[in-house]
């Protein structure tokens, strides 16, 4: 699968923007990573990009893994304004945005600018939305151990240890943890976003992994009752991650939708 790297500066602040692009299709997928890093998305973008025909583009979100990140660009809401400024780069009509966990919070502020250049929205266990007695887990107090066994049906498959990684490899985690902080604060909720979510207008897919203990379907299904005519579906034996473990449920769900 042809992959190409480039970088493109977009937005007020002038943010050179990290894009790994895979496939050559006519239809663009702006596929939106989580606190895990562009590496979680990365395996999922080639196989859209290889079953479905079109062109996946997955940036790496500012501070993440050491991007680029300027003074400007503090918040959820400025990170989907440098994205609303990607698709008019990019020249996209009809596009659809996939984000997963912070992804999907970036991806919901996105729909809310109104760019017509989106046509599809799809949320995956997306972290962003406050829900009485369904917080969010707190990732800051939790280590890997812990980490894994909340965001996995089958946690014994994903297990690592972050010391047995190399030097750079390290470093990209640490500066991802502390932009997701900078970004997301420890609650990982925006209180104003439930009332604005009825303003969304594109069509909209909920995706939520029945075995997420960071953000569990409560929320999800939270999030379909707040956008107009939303769907919402439930992946059995999945987690906070289905683009990893589950990526074949997943394009099931996404087929009659996006594609």
């Amino acid at each position: 699968m042809p992959t190409t790297q480039r970088t493109v500066t977009v937005g007020p602040e002038k943010t050179a923007l990290q894009l790994s692009e895979y496939g050559d299709g006519d239809r663009v997928v702006l596929l939106l990573h989580g606190g895990a890093g562009p590496t979680s998305v990365d395996a999922f973008a080639q196989k859209l990009a290889a079953d479905r025909d079109v062109r996946v583009v997955v940036p790496t979100h500012p501070g993440f893994a050491g991007a680029d990140r300027r003074p400007g660009v503090a918040t959820i809401a400025d990170i989907a304004a440098l994205y609303d400024a990607l698709l008019d780069e990019l020249g996209a009509t009809d596009a659809t945005v996939i984000g997963n966990s912070i992804g999907g919070w970036i991806a919901a502020e996105l729909a809310l600018l109104g760019n017509d250049r989106l046509g599809r929205l799809v949320l995956v266990d997306a972290v962003g939305l406050h829900v009485d007695d369904h917080p969010v887990a707190d990732f800051f107090a939790l280590d890997f151990e812990q980490l894994a066994e909340l965001s996995y049906a089958d946690p014994e498959r994903y297990r690592i240890d972050p010391s047995a990684l190399p030097p750079a490899a390290q470093q990209a985690m640490a500066a991802s943890r502390q932009a997701l902080r900078d970004y997301a604060g420890t609650s990982m909720v925006d209180e104003t976003l439930a009332g604005r979510l009825p303003g969304i207008t594109v069509p909209t897919l909920v995706v939520w992994g029945d075995h997420d203990r960071i953000i569990d379907a409560h929320v999800g299904r939270a999030y379909a009752s707040a956008i107009p005519d939303a769907r919402f579906v439930l992946l059995e034996r999945t987690g906070h991650l289905p683009q990893l473990e589950s990526p074949d449920r997943l394009l099931e769900a996404l087929d009659g939708f996006a594609f």
